[in-house]
């Protein structure tokens, strides 16, 4: 392995909101007239901007004084090869370091938080002006990383795609999905608004909200709460969990295998009896998706892969 600065350090960076208002309606003028035509104060996306890339240029400003480096929009990461001994920068939000972790295979993976005061950064441990400090003991294997499973979605074609968080089943907008779903030696047929895998770190986002809102519709109807109410797995926990989405019962479609878990050694599959607009995509990321249409089985379980984010 390279030793110290030999090492590649790659950046990640995102779009602030303020790029895509720009991006959409071509100047920052004609942006301004739009958000505030709409009565929305402009000035919290020049906030946000100016914070973001400061804190961009203090990034970069480390990584010239490293040696090699590259710097990548997370838009690019599905067609980016990294090289096996690289080492992955990602500069926030918390879903900018989801979305990088996924396409990486054991390379040590550093959040950081360019505004505090906006993100809560639970994978974003570290500011840009720890960079300096970070990368020589990453460099070296000499700092402590936190293992996070993470799930794979793979097609009957052959066709994979990982998850960090979560993976969603179902179709494109906002109409019934149509499948069977297997697991655990149980199958039936489904109609619903998809369904939702989620790892241990995923237990903590969008998995939970479902947990959240079906307690509180259950307990509004007289229902018993669960003893201890929710609780969430370690992010490198050996088992995913998965939850239907408003599932409907009738004379062909059933609701009883509507969540559970899969173990290390078992495998959810679902076989796609949509004609059209069936999609498998992961971590929120719509744009990075499988095409799920009828006939079409995806397994899923869990990866061989791991994230790696150092702490």
């Amino acid at each position: 392995m390279p030793a110290g600065n030999d090492r590649k350090i790659v950046l990640v960076t995102r779009k602030t909101r303020l790029e895509e208002l720009v991006a959409r309606y071509l100047t920052a003028a004609q942006a301004r007239f739009y958000v505030e035509h709409l009565g929305a104060d402009f000035s919290d996306y020049e906030r946000e901007h100016e914070v973001y890339q400061a804190q961009r240029r203090t990034t970069v400003e480390v990584l010239e004084q490293w040696g090699r480096y590259q710097v990548i929009e997370r838009a690019f990461l599905p067609n980016f090869i990294f090289a096996p001994d690289d080492i992955v920068v990602a500069l926030g939000q918390d879903g900018v370091v989801a979305n990088t972790m996924k396409y990486l295979d054991g390379h040590p993976l550093i959040g950081l938080n360019p505004d505090p005061a906006r993100y809560d950064g639970i994978l974003l441990p570290f500011a840009p002006r720890d960079l300096a400090k970070l990368l020589p003991d990453v460099a070296a294997d000499k700092r402590d990383s936190q293992a996070v499973t993470m799930a794979e979605a793979r097609l009957s074609d052959g066709q994979v795609l990982h998850a960090v968080n979560d993976l969603f089943v179902g179709a494109r907008t906002h109409v019934s999905a149509i499948y069977e779903i297997a697991c655990g030696g149980t199958a039936e047929r489904q109609s619903s608004s998809g369904l939702i895998v989620s790892t241990g770190l995923g237990s903590t986002a969008w998995f939970k909200s479902i947990v959240t809102g079906s307690l509180a519709i259950a307990g509004s109807f007289g229902q018993p709460s669960l003893p201890g109410g929710y609780d969430t797995l370690p992010w490198d926990a050996a088992e995913l969990r998965f939850a239907v989405r408003e599932p409907f019962p009738s004379r062909s479609s059933q609701t009883n295998l509507v969540c559970g878990r899969v173990a290390s050694d078992q495998q959810l599959r679902v076989r796609s009896l949509m004609a059209e607009n069936g999609v498998i995509f992961s971590d929120g990321v719509e744009a990075d998706r499988l095409d799920f249409n009828a006939g079409a089985e995806v397994t899923i379980g869990i990866a061989r892969r791991r994230g790696r984010l150092i702490v």
